[in-house]
């Protein structure tokens, strides 16, 4: 889980190191209302600091996020403060609500550790859908396609602060193991260095799409979005939906993001490796 120290930071290093939210966000909500043309209120899981969240509140009459780390909800709260924002684990998902679209971005669902989690979870997700909803989850790396012993490192300047973030993954059995090392320089407060360890958990591809299934949701991957990890989006018949739906009205107008944005993003993605989050 991040601490306070990454929490302050995360956003700004990502999005100096090439990451764009904003079209990612708008991406997943033009495939989601491809789906579900309605679609007007969403909740994201594993939320951060509102990096996603921030942009999807623009799209969606009405956002909520999950987030386990204290400190990353409280970036959260200031970053998004029209949204309803919880604190807790996505394994224990249970808000007595329902939304037209619920999101799990930047490979947050590997912090799960074995299927059985993984099916938990997402048939956890599927309750909280609302008639034609959709459940978009962003995965970490495949088994079959993570790097073994991956170091990577960025230094970037914003302001009149120097960020170096610099990182080593190793892959145990289903498992990649993050260490991760930044550095943070500032002429007021000086230099600071702090660490954190991930540990990920390496699901196949077949594993996701089979947890999905069991979870009673109706499964398909977009390849290629998503730094390269892709995207899997999926619903269920409205005969088995379960929690009571209580999603506002769509505002008119709102734009809805074609699939060339889809092409967009994929023309313009960064490969971030097996080092992300």
């Amino acid at each position: 889980m991040y601490g306070a120290g990454m929490a302050e930071i995360y956003e700004l290093l990502h999005e100096s190191r090439g990451k764009d939210y904003r079209v990612e966000a708008a991406t997943v909500a033009g495939l989601v209302r491809a789906r579900n043309p309605a679609a007007a209120s969403l909740l994201d899981v594993a939320c951060g600091t509102g990096a996603h969240l921030r942009h999807f509140a623009q799209l969606f009459d009405k956002v909520e996020g999950l987030e386990l780390s204290d400190a990353m909800l409280t970036m959260a709260r200031d970053a998004v403060p029209a949204a309803v924002l919880h604190g807790g684990d996505m394994r224990d998902l249970a808000l007595g609500r329902s939304y037209d679209a619920i999101t799990c971005m930047f490979g947050s669902i590997a912090y799960l550790k074995d299927t059985a989690e993984l099916t938990a979870t997402l048939r956890s997700f599927a309750g909280h859908l609302a008639p034609g909803g959709v459940v978009a989850v962003d995965p970490w790396w495949f088994l079959e396609t993570a790097l073994d012993r991956h170091v990577s490192g960025d230094t970037v300047t914003v302001g009149r602060r120097t960020l170096t973030r610099v990182s080593r993954t190793e892959r145990q059995g289903h498992t990649s193991h993050m260490d991760v090392h930044y550095v943070v320089a500032d002429p007021d407060s000086g230099v600071r260095h702090f660490a954190e360890s991930h540990t990920l958990t390496l699901f196949t591809r077949a594993e996701y799409e089979e947890a999905f299934t069991r979870a009673g949701l109706k499964v398909a991957y977009v390849e290629g979005i998503q730094s390269g990890r892709g995207l899997f989006l999926a619903d269920r018949p409205l005969a088995v939906q379960t929690v009571p739906s209580s999603r506002p009205s769509r505002r008119p107008g709102r734009p809805v993001v074609s699939r060339a944005v889809v092409r967009t993003a994929r023309a313009g993605r960064r490969s971030w490796g097996p080092s992300g989050p």
